[in-house]
């Protein structure tokens, strides 16, 4: 039986793949990640019958097929946890969620992946609000985790960081067919709204929001994207509102709009 020829990603069909998905999502790969994006997409250009990568990617950028979505999902890093870097929900707790008295109030978790973020931000205010009136909004350019992240359905090793009171109150465990994962219980998952979004787009569809959390993001930008992506983003957040970076990013030289608080965390002037 004959076999077929693995085929091997060339120099030149990485530097198109790198264009494309820095012209796409902002992502600046780095030459390093050529076995990463041959690794990715080999499949894919086995299952289309394809003898090569360049092929492929004239495939996906010249038809309207979807398959420049599933290339985009499968480029994209979404690396997430519950409570990761927990400074900045304390922050929220103790210095931000006291003062929402009145509603209506909005969150955004910008490069939400697969809805940790999210939902650890919905436990958060839904234990400590002052008001019942506020919505979280996860988004992401990648179709595949949304709808992974709607579902709020995770193996049990994902609750790990969750606090047992938070574990108790919001996550129902599997049972049957479903043991070894637990589910966020439906109401806070009613609070979550999931959408797609590119942050090199237009973002005002999404509205106003109070606090908006865009964390470990920046590190794959250069700084040029790094600006026009903070441009696109703060218009959507209201004055005296929050922008909240990861502890390895900053913004510093990037806009005169936002105030530094503390290390990671900016007030909008």
């Amino acid at each position: 039986m004959a076999t077929i020829d693995m085929p091997i990603l060339k120099d030149r069909e990485f530097i198109l793949f790198q264009k494309m998905i820095y012209d796409r999502a902002g992502i600046n790969m780095s030459d390093a990640k050529k076995a990463l994006v041959s690794g990715r997409l080999t499949k894919r250009v086995k299952h289309y019958g394809l003898s090569s990568f360049e092929d492929y990617f004239n495939f996906i950028t010249t038809s309207a097929n979807g398959e420049l979505q599933m290339a985009v999902d499968l480029l994209t890093t979404n690396e997430t946890f519950f409570f990761r870097e927990p400074k900045h929900f304390d922050f929220l707790r103790n210095s931000v969620l006291p003062g929402w008295h009145t509603g209506p109030r909005r969150v955004w978790s910008a490069a939400s992946s697969s809805g940790e973020e999210a939902y650890t931000l919905a436990m958060l205010i839904a234990e400590h609000s002052p008001t019942s009136a506020w919505e979280i909004v996860g988004t992401d350019i990648s179709t595949r985790v949304l709808e992974k992240a709607r579902t709020g359905h995770y193996p049990i090793e994902r609750a790990e960081k969750i606090p047992r009171n938070y574990l108790v109150k919001y996550c129902l465990k599997g049972i049957g067919q479903q043991e070894g994962t637990f589910i966020m219980e439906r109401s806070l998952r009613d609070r979550v709204n999931f959408m797609h979004a590119n942050l090199k787009e237009d973002l005002s569809s999404l509205g106003r929001f109070d606090v908006i959390f865009l964390r470990n993001v920046m590190i794959y930008f250069d700084m040029a994207t790094k600006r026009e992506v903070v441009a696109r983003i703060l218009p959507q957040l209201k004055p005296g509102g929050h922008f909240i970076v990861s502890h390895s990013e900053s913004l510093n030289g990037i806009s005169d709009q936002l105030k530094l608080i503390t290390p990671s965390i900016y007030c909008k002037k």
